[in-house]
């Protein structure tokens, strides 16, 4: 430290300080925000935490001091232990019988006109014929007369027979089951479906936790407001570990192949995505590259995911960069 300018020595203390908070971040999947909800805040900051850090590791490298060895190390550890913040290789396997499964939160279709462009409902529609899934997940949907999917087969659960706003599954494969689990107190859900395909029964879910309701373009981030969105967060949250647990405790009623797809509303950094994909494979580490961005968010933030069992395999994954809605949507082909 001696040998630090004063502007170095200030900027190595913010490093350290910032390397620490990441260190502590890594605890986030093993602490329930039930039991400390202040702590899973914490979990939306993890990819910035990430890409400030690498951001110190590269100055100092480039500066040839040894403080590089401080982010680099922590880095390091989050590598080797934590959930991969970006993915360098993808995996490209194409077989006839994959079977092509899309996760997309659609904002309702743009209903409450969250965009002036008059023509992202059909953009959308078009989006997804195009792209034709044989298993289409759904959250934020909207029953609407405009909606023209060619399915044969569909589970649509909305809040009630006026509010038309809710969860859908749409299938090439036959559904032979179907229900919701109803969480208490939220405008979200979870729902299922069992789909035959030849003489395999499998579960499809469609999770939608509780939302956060954070909009940076209308959030006010003075004392008084941020004192109050913290508080929404830590609220948020905990409802997000008791429906968490709500989806374990249905989940472990059903022995078969399981594909879980949804939009956790939460990061791989958090408790809840830790509990949801254990013994489980998670799409976008298995054959996904880059980030991973599925939040239309000033920094790169992965909170839709698609899960499968160990038995199934994941033969590609690809995010799209499109702005129809505040979400991308993302596809996996996967086989059994």
């Amino acid at each position: 430290m001696k040998k630090l300018s004063l502007i170095n020595k200030l900027l190595f203390f913010i490093n350290s300080v910032l390397a620490t908070i990441l260190l502590l971040s890594y605890l986030l999947p093993f602490v329930s925000p039930n039991s400390m909800p202040a702590f899973g805040v914490l979990s939306l900051l993890v990819p910035v935490l990430i890409v400030l850090n690498f951001f110190f590791f590269i100055y100092w490298i480039l500066k040839l001091k040894k403080q590089f060895f401080l982010s680099g190390l922590i880095l390091g550890v989050g590598w080797l232990f934590s959930s991969p913040f970006y993915k360098i290789g993808d995996k490209k396997i194409l077989l006839n019988n994959d079977v092509k499964v899309m996760s997309y939160n659609v904002r309702m279709f743009n209903y409450y006109k969250w965009s002036k462009d008059s023509t992202i409902t059909k953009k959308t529609f078009d989006f997804i014929a195009d792209k034709n899934p044989d298993i289409l997940c759904i959250q934020e949907f909207y029953a609407s007369s405009k909606i023209s999917f060619s399915y044969p087969y569909k589970y649509i659960k909305t809040k009630s027979k006026t509010n038309k706003f809710g969860l859908a599954i749409y299938s090439k494969y036959k559904i032979i089951n179907s229900g919701s689990l109803d969480f208490k107190n939220s405008a979200n859900n979870a729902i299922f479906v069992d789909i035959l395909k030849k003489k395999d029964t499998v579960r499809i879910y469609n999770i939608h936790l509780e939302s956060l309701k954070i909009n940076p373009n209308k959030e006010n981030f003075g004392e008084k407001s941020s004192e109050k969105l913290f508080n929404r967060l830590k609220k948020a949250f905990q409802k997000q570990a008791t429906q968490t647990e709500q989806f374990l405790a249905h989940e472990q009623q059903f022995t078969g192949k399981k594909i879980i797809c949804g939009d956790f509303n939460n990061t791989a950094y958090s408790w809840v995505y830790k509990q949801i994909s254990k013994h489980k494979k998670d799409a976008f580490i298995e054959a996904g590259h880059g980030v991973g961005k599925s939040f239309n968010y000033p920094f790169p933030v992965r909170i839709d995911f698609i899960l499968t069992d160990k038995s199934i395999d994941v033969h590609q994954y690809k995010t799209f960069n499109l702005k129809y809605s505040d979400h991308f949507p993302i596809l996996a082909k996967v086989n059994w």
